[in-house]
């Protein structure tokens, strides 16, 4: 009797929480388990193969969106290679109907959190008495009951991958687009106990952690004690919060205050800024609290802060979304991640379809494909801007020439009219160079927007020399004379940054 519980991360420095909980609760079958984990990039077929080798009896699944079209593939090659195998499949992609990719080649799924469920079918199904459903609902399991994780990183983790944690599940929040907002309510771990887990962590060189809690800074007094483990430690590491923008009471600022450069990453899910959006969403929207929050978090402390924008959700037009950007741009110098609305099975945002004529794509990741606000051709133009947006604004490739496109001007408008020339030049948003990124950067500056070539320059080269070893580009030679006597002499803007 073998069981193996495995599925397909989005990338290979991305390790799976879930699987480690299912292994965790395995009991006296655990010495019969063993976690097998690849990626997405990785051939289907040498998956199977990979899997088949162990000659399993039972092979539990973590089905996601970014890996269900491949879950499909392999369950189906799974099952022609080896029809005796016990399929099970579990995970959020599964929890909620309808099903949107074909998944029949599974023998189970098992809806909602299956940490101890996934134990109860495997025993059952050994003992000879599997269950006649198919699909099987479970309740919620007690967290505080659970055997935790964490000792279940193994050092190659440690080293090479993000280690995931949690202190709660659930969210308060109902925003219709999140799959959270269908969770009951939000509980919490024994806090004492992972708290010492993560210290065993700490102890085998642990320094990434990325929590996945929805709502970190929703429980005050469990983020102080957060917060103050890492406070307690030596640098350099990394923690990664979502937080909710409008729930920063002093304690948490304080501490917030204290950490160094890069050791804080803070994910905030803005979404809208348009008070008749959010409602539509049914959206906690507290403006002067999230300009208020933001702005400390941008000008006193040293977090790294992401921020996030929504394209597509109901009623929100290409103008009321360009006012959004505009906004967070001048509200703080950070990462503004522009993503496109999905319809994820079992989310109350399916009610907006008849009103604002929404139509998603069935394909994962479900992608809107234009609603009454927005045209096919507007969310696929949105599309490019995201990427674009990425390449340039995001990347911090372009920290000093990427403002020259707008100055005082619309951010989003100007970057509109960018991403148009820039796709217009490349006909692709893949494979981009940085180099050649640079170079039609620095065309459209000078020849589009008739920037005088020796303003753009000097920022340019910045930003494009900021490694050591670079070579200048061969279309800011012409202006490096200058550039490079400053730079030996300390005296540009870039080296005085570095020093």
């Amino acid at each position: 009797m073998k069981i193996i519980l495995t599925t397909l991360n989005s990338r290979f420095t991305h390790s799976a929480i879930g699987l480690r909980y299912l292994y965790a609760n395995m009991q006296e079958l655990q010495q019969k388990t063993q976690i097998l984990e690849f990626s997405i990039n990785d051939a289907i077929q040498t998956v199977a193969e990979n899997i088949l080798l162990h000659k399993p009896s039972i092979v539990g699944i973590g089905v996601y969106i970014w890996n269900v079209s491949e879950v499909a593939e392999l369950i189906h090659i799974l099952k022609k290679v080896s029809p005796q195998t016990t399929l099970i499949l579990g995970g959020p992609e599964v929890t909620y109907t309808p099903f949107r990719v074909n998944l029949d080649d599974a023998d189970f799924i098992i809806k909602g959190e299956g940490d101890t469920a996934f134990y109860m079918l495997c025993k059952q199904i050994i003992a000879g008495k599997a269950p006649s459903e198919r699909i099987i609902s479970m309740t919620l399991p007690k967290l505080k009951e659970l055997q935790l994780p964490y000792e279940f990183y193994s050092d190659d983790d440690i080293k090479n991958r993000y280690i995931y944690v949690e202190v709660s599940r659930g969210c308060p929040f109902e925003c219709e687009f999140c799959l959270s907002s269908m969770d009951e309510k939000v509980r919490a771990f024994n806090l004492d106990a992972i708290l010492e887990e993560f210290e065993k962590l700490w102890m085998r060189g642990a320094r990434n952690f990325k929590f996945v809690d929805r709502t970190f800074n929703l429980n005050i007094r469990t983020a102080n004690k957060i917060l103050d483990f890492f406070l307690a430690k030596e640098e350099p590491y990394f923690a990664h919060f979502e937080v909710i923008p409008d729930h920063f009471p002093e304690s948490i600022k304080e501490k917030m205050k204290l950490f160094a450069h890069g050791a804080l990453q803070l994910e905030i899910g803005i979404q809208t800024l348009n008070p008749s959006v959010a409602k539509n969403v049914s959206r906690v929207l507290n403006l002067d609290k999230i300009h208020e929050n933001v702005r400390f978090l941008q000008e006193q402390t040293q977090a790294h802060i992401h921020l996030d924008l929504i394209v597509g959700l109901p009623g929100e037009s290409l103008e009321s979304f360009g006012k959004n950007l505009d906004a967070l741009v001048a509200l703080a110098d950070c990462e503004i991640q522009i993503g496109i609305l999905k319809k994820l099975s079992g989310t109350y945002i399916k009610r907006h379809d008849s009103d604002f004529e929404m139509v998603y794509s069935d394909i994962p990741p479900y992608d809107i494909l234009k609603n009454s606000e927005l045209s096919f051709l507007d969310i696929q133009t949105m599309k490019r801007f995201a990427r674009f947006w990425d390449l340039t604004y995001n990347s911090g490739n372009f920290k000093r020439s990427i403002p020259l496109l707008w100055k005082d001007e619309s951010v989003y408008a100007n970057f509109y009219a960018f991403s148009l020339w820039i796709y217009e030049q490349t006909a692709s948003t893949w494979k981009i160079s940085l180099q050649r990124l640079g170079e039609l950067l620095f065309t459209y500056l000078t020849e589009v927007k008739k920037l005088q070539k020796e303003a753009v320059a000097t920022p340019m080269l910045e930003d494009m020399m900021k490694l050591k070893g670079r070579a200048i580009p061969s279309y800011l030679k012409p202006y490096a004379k200058e550039f490079q006597a400053k730079a030996k002499l300390g005296t540009s803007g870039f080296n005085k940054r570095q020093n």
